[in-house]
């Protein structure tokens, strides 16, 4: 049974081999608590602030692309595999993501509307504080908004307070065959999303 722990210390991250060949890294807000969350949305891909800003027609970042609805599909499916049930009208809690193909990925250029670089964000690096792998770490390195090729990072916020509750990121392997790459994103998905404790009513829901 998964559960989820109210932190005290500033960030939570966690880094564990979750599919074969792939990577995720979790970060849990020390002010949330994700108990009582039932409901969720996973919100429209927001037009990018810097032209260029995707990098080809199938793009997951470019707006009704086929990879965008792949990922947009993938997403739904895993928080309603873990109990949540998806809401557009007032939801408990916004799901946003990001994704690249080819070329680096840079956070910055789209806006969902909550702040990316809460208090408690330093970024990845190391690990502070006892996570739910149980390690010891050290502070983590300074922040950044760039990451590789192929990154994927999901992220869970407080739809009223824009609050970020907490983050997950893994890396997809790219390719130029669509299909493929949409498997692995799929597969990429799964891993980073099967990080977020289940709804709490997950059993009754099923019933």
């Amino acid at each position: 049974m998964r559960t989820t722990r109210l932190l005290t210390a500033a960030s939570l991250l966690t880094l564990g081999a979750c599919a074969p060949g792939i990577s995720v890294r979790t970060a849990l807000s020390p002010d949330a608590s994700l108990r009582g969350l039932h409901t969720f949305r996973v919100q429209p891909t927001p037009q990018p602030k810097i032209a260029g800003a995707v990098s080809s027609t199938n793009d997951p970042m470019l707006v009704n692309s086929i990879s965008n609805r792949a990922l947009r599909a993938d997403l739904a499916q895993e928080f309603a595999g873990l109990g949540y049930v998806a809401s557009d009208s007032n939801p408990d809690f916004c799901v946003a993501y990001y994704a690249s193909t080819n070329q680096k990925l840079d956070v910055t250029y789209w806006d969902y509307g909550y702040a990316w670089r809460p208090h408690w964000w330093s970024g990845w690096g190391h690990r502070w504080g006892r996570g739910w792998g149980g390690d010891w770490g050290i502070p983590s390195a300074p922040t950044v908004t760039q990451y590789t090729q192929g990154t994927v990072i999901v992220d869970v916020f407080d739809p009223k307070t824009k609050d970020l509750l907490w983050r997950g990121q893994g890396v997809a392997a790219v390719s130029d065959n669509e299909a493929l790459y949409e498997q692995d994103l799929k597969k990429t998905v799964e891993a980073i999303v099967d990080k977020f404790p289940a709804a709490s009513n997950r059993v009754a829901l099923a019933q």
